[in-house]
C-alpha cells in the first residue's frame, strides 16, 4: 500500500511525480488479473492525467496546495461529482440527471489537489456490511484471492482499490461501519469521523442521523492526512503521544465475546503489546454495549430514515437488490412514538458513555469480530447473507449509535487473515483519537 508521507517525499525530491502515480493507479484498475473492473464504477482516465499534469506542473513551480498534492485518490459512487450521475450502486439512478456540482468533500479533496481517478464500487444505498453487489459486481477480498472473500461494505471498492494500489486513499462513508468493516476485513485502515466533522452534503444518504464521512488508507498517518483536509482543519499533523501513560477501556461486553479463533489470537496480542509498552489496560464492564438488539431494533434509525428516502421508488422495488430492499420495506412500520424513544435512548447512551470515557483516552474492541467469509458462504441463501450481515457489522454500530469518532488499524500478523483493532473515543475527540491510534499502530509494528 502507498503511504503519504512517502509519496510526498518521493514527489519532493523529484523521485516521482503524480503523473507517474496516477500512470500506476490507472495500470492497476485496468489489469484485467485483478479486481478493477468490480473496484470501480467509472474510471476518470482523462481528467486524472490532465489533473496530475497540472500538479506537477504546480510543484515545479514552487506551489504544493498540501500534504496529499498529486496523489491518486477514489470516491465512493454515493458522492456528486459534477456532471456525473451519482448511482450509489444502484440501478435505480442509473439514468439520474448528473450532478451540478462536487460534493463538498470532493470539492475539498480537489482543492488540496488530490487526483481523482475513479467512482468506487459499493453496496447498494450502502445498506450492507457484507459488500456485494448484484448490479455491478462483488471486488474480491485482496486476502486469499484463489477463495474469494467478501471485501465488507458498504465502502467495498474503497477498500479494495487502496489494499491494491489502484489509489492512496478511498473516500467513504459509515453509518454502522460502512468504512471500518471493509478496511478491517481488507488489512487496511479507516477512520470514522464524528459525523457533523465533514460535510454530509452531496452524498446520497442512508441515514441522517448516523451517517458519517472518511477516508480508507495505508495507514492512521494517511487517514489523518485526510481527515483534517475533509474537516477542513488547517493543521494536519498529530501530536506525538508515548504509549506509556495511555489509558484504555477495555469493555467488558458482547463486543470482545465470540470472537473467530484468528480474531481472538490478534486481539489478544495487540493488547499484551500495548501493556508491555507502558499503556494502562482497563477492564470495565459496559452493560450499554450489550443493548444492540435495542438500538437497531428493526433496522433502527437507518431503516426509519432509509424508507423515508426509497419510498418514492416504492414501484421499482423490484429494481433493488432484493437484500437491500428487504431493509428498507422495516421502515415503514416503524411507529412515530418508537422514532422518538429510540431519539431518547441514543441521547441516554451518550451521556453513559461519555461519563464512563471520562478518564480514558480512548476505548479498545476488535473492529469486527470475525475474519472475512468467502463469497460463496455468505451469499448462499437469505439466511446466512444476513447471519454474516450482522455478525460483520456488530462492534462498529456502537460508535455510531455513540456519535463517536472511530480509526480501524490492522492488527493481525503479516501473511495470516486481516483483523482490525478499533480504536474509538466520544464525539469531537476526533484528531485525539487519531494520534491514539497512530500510537497504537507504532506499537503494533515494532513487534515485526
Amino acid at each position: 500500500m502507498w503511504s503519504v508521507e512517502a509519496l510526498s517525499r518521493d514527489l519532493a525530491v523529484g523521485r516521482t511525480s503524480s503523473r507517474e502515480l496516477v500512470e500506476q493507479a490507472l495500470a492497476c484498475i485496468a489489469d484485467p488479473s485483478g479486481e478493477g473492473a468490480r473496484a470501480f464504477m467509472k474510471v476518470y482516465a482523462d481528467s486524472a492525467r490532465a489533473d496530475a499534469d497540472q500538479a506537477d506542473r504546480l510543484r515545479k513551480a514552487g506551489i504544493v496546495r498540501s500534504a496529499v498534492d498529486g496523489l491518486p485518490v477514489s470516491v465512493k459512487d454515493l458522492f456528486d461529482v459534477g456532471g456525473d450521475i451519482t448511482r450509489a450502486g444502484s440501478k435505480v439512478l442509473a439514468s439520474a440527471a448528473p450532478a451540478a456540482k462536487d460534493a463538498p468533500a470532493v470539492a475539498a479533496l480537489r482543492a488540496a489537489g488530490a487526483v481523482i481517478v475513479g467512482r468506487s464500487n459499493m453496496v447498494e444505498f450502502a445498506f450492507g456490511a457484507v459488500g456485494t453487489n448484484p448490479h455491478y459486481g462483488t471486488p474480491k477480498n485482496p486476502w486469499d484471492r484463489k477463495t474469494g472473500r467478501v471485501p465488507g461494505g458498504s465502502s467495498s471498492g474503497a477498500a479494495v482499490a487502496v489494499a491494491d494500489r489502484m489509489c492512496v486513499m478511498g473516500l467513504g462513508s459509515d453509518t454502522r461501519g460502512s468504512i471500518r468493516q471493509p478496511a478491517a476485513l481488507c488489512g487496511i485502515a479507516g477512520f470514522k469521523p464524528t459525523m457533523r466533522r465533514v460535510s454530509r452534503q452531496g452524498a446520497f444518504p442512508l441515514s441522517y442521523t448516523l451517517d458519517s464521512v472518511g477516508p480508507l488508507a495505508g495507514s492512521v498517518a494517511c487517514c489523518a492526512a485526510y481527515d483534517a483536509i475533509l474537516a477542513g482543519e488547517p493543521d494536519a499533523s498529530l501530536p506525538a503521544l508515548p504509549a506509556r501513560g495511555l489509558r484504555f477501556l477495555l469493555p467488558r461486553s458482547s463486543a470482545i465475546e465470540g470472537l473467530d479463533p484468528q480474531v481472538g489470537t490478534a486481539f489478544e496480542a495487540a493488547l499484551g503489546a500495548l501493556s508491555r509498552a507502558g499503556a494502562a489496560i482497563v477492564e470495565q464492564k459496559v452493560p450499554a454495549f450489550d443493548r444492540q438488539a435495542e438500538y437497531f431494533r428493526n433496522g433502527g434509525f437507518a431503516a426509519a430514515e432509509a424508507y423515508a428516502i426509497h419510498r418514492r421508488w416504492t414501484s421499482r422495488s423490484g429494481e433493488y437488490d432484493p437484500r437491500v430492499a428487504k431493509r428498507v420495506v422495516l421502515g415503514k412500520d416503524i411507529a412515530g412514538w418508537e422514532y422518538v424513544e429510540l431519539g431518547l435512548m441514543r441521547d441516554a447512551y451518550m451521556r453513559e458513555i461519555g461519563a464512563l470515557m471520562a478518564p480514558f483516552d480512548a476505548f479498545l474492541t476488535p473492529t469486527s469480530p470475525c475474519i472475512a467469509p468467502s463469497i460463496a458462504e455468505a451469499g448462499a441463501s437469505d439466511e446466512a447473507y444476513f447471519h454474516w450481515n450482522s455478525r460483520i457489522l456488530r462492534n462498529t454500530g456502537l460508535v455510531n449509535f455513540l456519535d463517536g469518532c472511530a480509526a480501524t488499524l490492522p492488527c493481525h500478523p503479516p501473511g495470516e487473515a486481516p483483523v482490525g483493532l478499533m480504536v474509538s473515543g466520544v464525539a469531537m475527540s476526533d484528531r485525539h483519537v487519531l494520534a491514539v491510534a497512530h500510537t497504537v499502530e507504532g506499537v503494533l509494528a515494532a513487534r515485526a
